[in-house]
């Protein structure tokens, strides 16, 4: 077999599409890959910075929660020591009430700020100094309760001694009182007057105008009742109230409202009646005769009258007086 020796060909570019098509898709790929990676770059930057805002105001808002907080709880601090000091301070004073008036405030506009839901930094400044102030007059509140206190003290040691000497004069004055009394009660005693030498007739009024004695009953028109005021030194002069009791045989005393009778009160401190009140004009240290007659509406009766005389409610002399049956047979 004879073989031939042909020179080597030279080799030409391929022309085939397929090949042309996947080199232009790639040239294409890169630049997309390219932006792809820039996009999700840039959202994963955007996201971290985002998250770092949300941290940052989280934070914020955690510290401005954190200082509400803190300054709520140093309001309610200054409060509970304003209100241990109210309870102690029991004296109402002007400069104590003007104070209340004025933390009362501050509390209350301190109180409003810190209530926000979204209080600012300003604001939460300002609620900041309030309290500042709030503790300067709470201070200040406190050394004035102190000073009222030291007055309170000064004032109760001064009201006791004032007290003690008050119920030493009292004591004194009541002592001098009961020994004045008990010796006015002497006086008063004392100057009760005595009655003695009693005389006590009946008298019958004749028609001719003359008076006749008579120890007939029914024929007595009044008895007429005499007595000496024996003299007293200690009695002073002037109308003495004598009272007169009569006591007619059955034991009933005699009083006629209408004739002058009434009641008198004794020593004892009785209610008693009296048959008629006499007013005697006495002086001192002399004796004095007492006359007086007592007429009464119905016809006495026999038996015996009983004579009483009472003068400052003591009984000062007493007499009897016996009037009998009349006529022929008794």
């Amino acid at each position: 077999m004879a073989f031939e020796n042909f020179p080597p060909s030279e080799s030409t570019p391929s022309t085939n599409p397929r090949e042309q098509k996947k080199d232009w898709r790639t040239l294409l790929s890169i630049p997309l890959i390219i932006a792809l990676l820039a996009t999700w770059g840039y959202i994963i930057w955007d996201k971290s910075k985002t998250k770092d805002e949300i941290q940052k105001k989280d934070f914020q808002y955690s510290a401005v929660i954190s200082e509400k907080d803190t300054l709520q709880s140093l309001l309610e601090e200054a409060t509970m020591r304003y209100d241990i000091l109210k309870t102690t301070n029991a004296k109402n004073d002007s400069t104590i009430t003007s104070k209340d008036r004025n933390i009362a405030a501050k509390k209350a506009q301190i109180q409003s700020i810190l209530s926000k839901q979204h209080a600012t930094a300003a604001e939460l400044k300002q609620a900041k100094e309030m309290i500042a102030s709030l503790n300067t007059d709470i201070a200040d509140y406190k050394a004035q309760v102190e000073l009222l206190k030291g007055q309170n003290v000064v004032l109760t040691q001064e009201k006791e001694v004032v007290t003690k000497e008050r119920n030493k004069v009292r004591q004194e004055y009541d002592s001098a009182k009961t020994v004045i009394k008990q010796r006015e009660d002497i006086i008063d005693v004392g100057s009760t007057l005595h009655a003695a030498n009693f005389t006590i007739l009946g008298i019958e009024d004749k028609r001719n105008g003359k008076e006749k004695e008579t120890t007939k009953a029914k024929k007595v028109d009044k008895i007429r009742i005499s007595f000496d005021l024996d003299e007293n030194r200690i009695a002073t002069s002037g109308t003495k109230d004598i009272y007169i009791l009569v006591t007619a045989p059955d034991g009933k005393p005699i009083a006629v409202e209408a004739l002058g009778s009434g009641m008198f009160t004794t020593r004892e401190g009785d209610q008693k009646s009296y048959t008629q009140k006499v007013n005697v004009n006495y002086s001192q240290g002399q004796k004095q005769r007492v006359s007086f007659d007592w007429k009464q509406n119905s016809p006495y009766t026999t038996g015996d009258y009983k004579i009483e005389v009472y003068h400052n409610g003591f009984k000062i002399g007493e007499g009897t007086r016996h009037f009998k049956k009349g006529g022929l047979f008794g």
